[in-house]
């Protein structure tokens, strides 16, 4: 005799619910049909930072050998052949250190920012301080009735005597970011040496800073804040004939993203806007093939050709550090997949090229236009790695790891360079960030 219907959806109802009952652990099965997989996380938030030399098969001991020699020789190596670090006396604030472009016989910007951002990665604070305590001393434009006010001249003679009174922008995105970075790692102090004001102080004038016309050593200029308000870009330089122009290798969006936590509060909207800006620029700007950058650029991603170096649309010296720029902002925040193909393509370019013939400079498009193969090149195409996820980036970690330190009289810009690649790739360049800025 059958039972009922509803007697028999009831007597089912039951039997399902005791089974839940002795399965306590059991996931819903709507929310298994609903759940999403998490969002990536990036080593910012999640504080394990890549080690592509371990993914490459080298000892813990012996990556840690390498970077401190590296350190050793291009800091306090021999004078004549292989140190860029020399330090010279001291002042009322201390210790007083630059860092030497050798072949220019120049002391430039992006030279002393990149040692204070290896210094504080390496907790080297005396070379940090030093280097600092030079770059306010003789670099930093403190005339208020000066175009350059607020910033640092980009080019001085060993004795101050500036070269180019204005700025290049990249220089001051360092400098910024390395003293948030010590005023995290080990606390501020004062004046000079009170990094975070400084730091504040600093990217406020970066943004906020008006035009001012006035003499400088290169004739009467005006110039202006170093990020365009409306494009939301660095610039290529804040002299208004130039300023509307931008070069790739000065959008550095992981910067951006720790001024967005950690600088001036009313600012920090920008600072997340100029990010994802940047990450669209990297992709406008890069060839979509070869993944190349030019030198200098539009606001639009499209190549600049400057009247006084027609050669700015390839890819040159300055556009080596692209690669880096959107490969750390992966590694740090894993907020734009784009920069994984982007590593890819750029890395599958040059593989094809060969490992042991690429050279230095091309086209957009890929023809070569020579300049040997520099370590300088090595050096950021394994940082690259930091975002790529195809099998041959190990090739090219590898390809880093065989380079010696560089010497002689180009040590400067490869020197700067390889080091720094050492440290992104050890996992040993990291955000320094107070605990509540780093989600």
């Amino acid at each position: 005799m059958s039972l009922p219907r509803r007697i028999l959806f009831a007597l089912i109802v039951l039997f399902l619910a005791s089974c839940d009952r002795g399965r306590a652990d059991a996931v819903p099965a709507a929310a298994v049909a609903t759940e999403t997989p998490a969002a990536p996380v990036g080593a910012v938030t999640s504080g394990a930072y890549p080690d592509l030399f371990a993914d490459a098969g080298y000892g813990a001991e012996e990556i840690h050998a390498k970077v401190a020699d590296a350190f050793a020789q291009l800091f306090h190596g021999d004078p004549e052949e292989q140190a860029l670090y020399y330090e010279v006396g001291r002042n009322a604030h201390g210790p007083l250190a630059y860092i030497l472009d050798v072949n220019n016989d120049d002391v430039r910007s992006e030279g002393m920012s990149y040692g204070m951002m290896i210094a504080v990665q390496l907790d080297r604070k005396r070379e940090f301080d030093a280097i600092w305590n030079w770059a306010m001393s003789h670099t930093y434009r403190d005339d208020p009735a000066h175009p350059a006010h607020g910033y640092f001249a980009w080019s001085v003679k060993t004795d101050g005597t500036p070269i180019d009174e204005m700025p290049a922008p990249d220089g001051e995105e360092y400098f910024i970011t390395a003293l948030y970075f010590a005023s995290a790692r080990w606390g501020d102090g004062e004046g000079l040496y009170d990094y975070r004001a400084q730091a504040d102080r600093l990217l406020h004038d970066a943004l906020h800073r008006q035009p001012i016309t006035g003499p400088t050593n290169r004739g009467t200029m005006t110039a202006t804040n170093l990020f365009d308000h409306d494009a939301k870009m660095v610039r290529f330089t804040p002299d208004v004939v130039n300023a509307a122009r931008t070069d790739a290798s000065y959008h550095l969006p992981a910067f951006y993203e720790v001024w967005a936590r950690v600088g001036p509060e009313a600012d920090r909207a920008f600072w997340r806007d100029a990010a994802r800006v940047s990450r669209d620029y990297f992709v406008a700007a890069a060839h979509p093939r070869t993944a190349l950058t030019p030198d200098y650029g539009n606001f639009d991603g499209t190549p600049w050709a400057a009247s006084w170096r027609p050669d700015s649309a390839d890819f040159r010296y300055d556009a080596w550090r692209s690669a880096m720029n959107w490969s750390m902002d992966w590694s740090w925040w894993r907020a734009d997949p784009r920069q994984v193909e982007l590593s890819n393509r750029l890395q599958a370019f040059f593989e094809a090229q060969g490992m042991d013939d690429y050279v230095s400079l091309y086209t957009l498009e890929g023809k070569p236009l020579g300049g040997g193969q520099t370590t300088g090149l090595v050096a950021m195409n394994a940082v690259a790695g930091l975002a790529a996820d195809h099998p041959r980036r190990l090739a090219f970690v590898r390809a880093l790891w065989e380079r010696p330190v560089p010497t002689g009289h180009h040590r400067y810009y490869d020197g700067m360079l390889y080091l720094m690649a050492l440290l992104h790739a050890s996992g040993r360049y990291r955000a320094w960030l107070p605990p509540d800025a780093t989600g």
